[in-house]
């Protein structure tokens, strides 16, 4: 029999959930009932935010739109045909879904202030179709919106509707929760990283950055549709005026101020903004002796303030005092998964032949060639500037080459970009680390395991991935106790030194099952101890039958590690050998010291 969590903060979240449900029926006022309506709907829209903007980093101002489209399009089927609000529902879903991918896919490649004013362009666009369209009752709107039945039961009153936007409000955010904690949501979080180039790692590890970004564009319009289906049949009419840029940027706000990268953040803010609003809307009228939108400019110095003081919003506060989950100390019994065939020792694993990259007139890489066999650890060196970075992406796909061709494993890859490359048994660490810093090493480790799993978004919102789950933890557990950090595994990465940060994209890669684990400046910030410790575990990879490229600046550390070296200067090859050639030469001491010996 599965064992019940009893932990003291299922039982308070339990508790909050059975005192939310017994509202309606308790002698509250028509008037909070009415508010905490308002709370879910807006929350509803907001939780959206929280995975486009606060998990994702991208900025949109159009949320209040989707909702006007959830609206709109099951008023008009109901008003104008009689049909059904539940057919409205899909329907609006449908047009949010259309309507999301064609603007995603225009909008989402746009990067820095662009993306805000793409968001901010299309939905003064929609607004303005919305508030101009005879269909749709031009700026009137749509009056005599019927209100929903569920099972013969009419919903007309605020008190039965309570329930529904709330059972409605809370399946949104633990499906949200969920999809975080999963493969696809650890892609998700990953897109944050590093701003302006967030994508790189999550493309190393196989996964399509801009196909994240579309479902978590989809995903945060599709719950505004949904806030804006039940917003018609509440409101009993619709007219554009709800559906504005104001309300984009209120959205915008309540998430923010709650808390903008957690998912109960998008409701706390909610229901602060909201309650706020009419207390503020009665009370500055009347102390200022004139009415107007005050409110605004208390919103206004409020967001000023929650930014300077507590930047992540105000449930990070309030989580303070609730009970910490219990996180398991190991991974549950799994089955391994799915392994590639491994290459036979000494054969042919990567041909660089004759690479060449320029950038405008600058020749960054000419005429690079090297290959490094099955089973070994082959090293690339040089001074700074002398290409070798360059090289190392232009191998591993983030850079595309100009001339010459690079095969893995006898096939070309050159061309196939990182994904790609990556899927041929290719894996990668990066000179400046990239991990997840809010995300446990466990987590960050096992988004290695992306290309050897399949669940998706559905999947992880439905509860359907947690056998794949549970193979992906297991998988990642194995590789953090290979590089000795198993006890580590459920500490926070951004809480790590740069030794351990280090390990950690080297177990991360080594949770994709490569064939060839590309290395870049592994040693780079490290201590004397921390490179001795790095280079006890490279050696037991190669002792494992791994065959490592590795780009870095301490010579001690290459020698002392690698079986061949390819020395670069102004990026061409200046000498490749034994660490033993390397080390006799006078072309490469020239090359480092600026003088021959």
């Amino acid at each position: 029999m599965k064992n019940i969590d009893l932990s003291p903060r299922r039982v308070g979240l339990l508790a909050f959930a059975a005192g939310m449900a017994a509202v309606p029926f308790l002698p509250v006022p028509d008037y909070w009932i009415t508010k905490l309506n308002y709370i879910g709907l807006f929350g509803l829209v907001a939780l959206g935010l929280v995975l486009l903007t606060g998990v994702g980093g991208l900025t949109s101002f159009g949320q209040a739109a989707f909702a006007g489209l959830g609206a709109y399009a099951t008023a008009w089927l109901t008003v104008r045909y009689g049909y059904s609000p539940w057919l409205g529902l899909l329907v609006g879903l449908g047009v949010t879904t259309v309507v999301a991918l064609v603007l995603g896919w225009l909008t989402l490649r746009m990067s820095g202030h662009y993306l805000p004013l793409a968001t901010i362009a299309w939905s003064l666009a929609l607004f303005y179709t919305m508030g101009n369209l005879d269909a749709l009752g031009k700026y009137d709107g749509l009056l005599g919106v019927p209100a929903i039945e569920v099972f013969g039961l009419s919903l007309q009153e605020e008190r039965r509707m309570y329930l529904l936007i709330w059972v409605v409000a809370v399946l949104g955010a633990v499906a949200v929760t969920r999809l975080l904690d999963s493969r696809p949501g650890r892609v998700m979080r990953a897109l944050n990283v590093n701003r302006g180039g967030g994508s790189t790692m999550p493309e190393a590890m196989g996964a399509s950055a801009f196909r994240h970004k579309l479902l978590m564009f989809l995903v945060a319009a599709l719950l505004a549709s949904v806030s804006g289906w039940l917003f018609a049949h509440m409101q009993r009419s619709v007219n554009p005026s709800p559906f504005g840029i104001k309300f984009g940027i209120e959205y915008l706000f309540m998430a923010v101020l709650g808390g903008v990268g957690h998912v109960w953040g998008a409701f706390t803010g909610a229901a602060l903004v909201k309650l706020a609003e009419d207390q503020l809307q009665t009370w500055l009228p009347a102390l200022l002796g004139t009415s107007g939108s005050y409110e605004v400019i208390v919103f206004g110095v409020v967001l000023v303030l929650v930014l300077k003081f507590s930047p992540d919003g105000l449930w990070p506060v309030i989580e303070r005092w609730l009970p910490t989950r219990r996180r398991p100390t190991v991974a549950a019994p799994a089955e391994a998964l799915p392994a590639r065939d491994k290459p036979v020792a000494g054969s042919a694993l990567l041909q660089v032949k004759a690479v060449r990259r320029t950038f405008g007139g600058l020749v960054a890489v000419n005429g690079v060639s090297f290959d490094i066999r099955a089973g070994e650890i082959f090293g690339l060196i040089g001074p700074n500037g002398a290409g070798k970075s360059t090289t190392f992406n232009l191998v591993s796909g983030v850079l595309p080459l100009s001339d010459g061709e690079v095969w893995l494993r006898g096939e070309r890859v050159d061309g196939m970009g990182a994904r790609a490359i990556a899927r041929r048994g290719l894996s990668r660490t990066f000179q400046h680390v990239k991990l997840v810093p809010d995300m446990t090493v466990l987590e960050n480790v096992a988004l290695g395991t992306y290309l050897r799993t399949r669940s998706g978004t559905l999947a992880a919102m439905l509860r359907l991935d947690r056998a794949e789950e549970a193979q992906a933890m297991a998988e990642a557990e194995r590789q953090l106790r290979r590089v000795g950090l198993g006890e580590q595994m459920h500490e926070l990465a951004g809480n790590l030194a740069l030794g351990p940060q280090r390990l950690v994209e080297i177990a991360r890669a080594l949770a994709s099952d490569p064939a060839l684990l590309l290395l870049d400046e592994p040693a780079a910030g490290l201590r004397h101890r921390e490179k001795q410790a790095l280079a006890e575990v490279l050696r037991q990879l190669k002792g494992e039958g791994l065959s490592l490229l590795l780009v870095e600046h301490d010579m001690d550390f290459v020698m002392n590690l690698t079986d061949r070296i390819l020395v670069m200067e102004f990026g061409t090859p200046l000498q490749e050998g034994t660490p033993a050639e390397i080390q006799a030469s006078d072309k490469v001491r020239a090359a480092y010291l600026g003088t021959e010996h």
